[in-house]
C-alpha cells in the first residue's frame, strides 16, 4: 500500500498550495503521473510540489491552470504562486512597485547596496545568491526575486519615461558586491544611468555625517495626478504611505539630502575614480 503523506495547509503558503493541488488532482481521479503528463512535468515533480519539497513556479502554475480551466480566475494557481512569490518580499513592496510602474517621478535613497531599479542583473544575482547561501530564501525564490526585479525595471521603460532621481549613500558604490568584474560593470551602469535625459544621480558622501536625514531605504513617488506616495524600508519591514502628513516631511528631508550631496558631475567623477582604483 502506498504511504501518502498527510498535508497540513496551515504550515506554510507552499503547503497550502500543495494541498489544494492534490485536492484538485484527486477530485478528477488523476494520479500524479496523469497530471504530470498533462502539464509537461514528471509525476515525481508533481509529488514534490504537493508535499512542499519543491516550490511551485510560474510556468508550473500556468500549466496547471490551463489543464484545470482556472486561467485568469480568482482560484488560479498562478495567482496563488504570485502571492507566495511576494511572500519573500517585504510587506507593502509589491503594491509599491505597482505604483512605481505608473509614476511620473521616482526619488530613491539607498544605503549599503545599489537600489533595485539601478542594479545590473549580475549584481542582483550576486545579492540573491548570497541570500540563498545564508538560508534566507531558496534557489527558486532567488530566481523569482531577480525575475521580479527585471520586470520592475522593464516597467520603467516607457514612451514617456519617469524622471528618476537617485541619491546613493557613498557606501553603495564602495561596498564590493559579486567580485571586481560585477562591481565594475555595476559602476559603469551607474555612469550610463546618470547620462540619461530623465535621470539624476547624486552620491551622499560620508563627510555629511549626521546631516544625512535618512538611515534606511526611502522611495518617493509622484503620480500623474501629482499625488505623492512614500515607501520606507528597514531590514524586516516595508511601509507604503499615502498620507500627506507623513509623506511631506520625507519630501522635505529628501530635498535637504540633495542639497548636502555631491552634484551629479562630482558623483560621476567619484565613480570614475573608484573604477580606476584611485581613492
Amino acid at each position: 500500500m502506498v504511504n501518502i503523506k498527510e498535508l497540513n495547509p496551515a504550515t506554510s503558503p507552499e503547503a497550502a498550495y500543495g494541498a489544494r493541488l492534490r485536492g484538485a488532482r484527486e477530485a478528477r481521479g488523476w494520479k500524479q503521473d496523469d497530471l504530470g503528463a498533462r502539464i509537461g512535468y514528471s509525476g515525481r515533480h508533481v509529488s514534490g510540489v504537493e508535499t512542499g519539497r519543491k516550490p511551485p513556479t510560474r510556468r508550473f502554475s500556468a500549466a496547471v491552470d490551463a489543464v484545470l480551466g482556472l486561467e485568469g480566475t480568482a482560484d488560479s494557481f498562478e495567482r496563488e504562486w504570485r502571492e507566495i512569490k511576494h511572500g519573500v518580499l517585504l510587506q507593502g513592496f509589491p503594491e509599491y512597485v505597482g505604483f512605481e510602474g505608473r509614476a511620473a517621478e521616482i526619488r530613491l535613497f539607498e544605503t549599503g547596496v545599489i537600489p533595485g531599479p539601478l542594479q545590473t542583473r549580475a549584481y542582483a544575482l550576486a545579492l540573491a545568491d548570497s541570500a540563498v547561501e545564508r538560508g534566507d530564501i531558496t534557489p527558486e525564490q532567488a530566481e523569482e526575486r531577480v525575475a521580479f526585479l527585471m520586470e520592475r525595471q522593464a516597467a520603467l521603460v516607457r514612451p514617456v519615461p519617469p524622471v528618476v532621481i537617485a541619491v546613493l549613500d557613498e557606501s553603495c558604490v564602495r561596498r564590493p558586491i559579486g567580485g571586481p568584474s560585477v562591481m565594475d560593470a555595476q559602476l559603469e551602469h551607474l555612469v550610463d544611468f546618470a547620462a540619461r535625459p530623465n535621470t539624476i544621480l547624486q552620491l551622499a558622501p560620508f563627510s555629511i555625517g549626521e546631516r544625512r536625514p535618512f538611515d534606511r531605504s526611502v522611495n518617493l513617488l509622484t503620480l500623474q495626478d501629482r499625488s505623492v506616495f512614500s515607501y520606507v524600508e528597514s531590514q524586516t519591514q516595508g511601509q507604503l504611505d499615502r498620507e500627506l502628513a507623513s509623506v511631506v516631511p520625507l519630501v522635505r528631508a529628501y530635498h535637504l539630502l540633495q542639497a548636502e550631496s555631491l552634484s551629479q558631475t562630482a558623483s560621476v567623477d567619484l565613480i570614475h575614480q573608484l573604477r580606476k582604483g584611485t581613492p
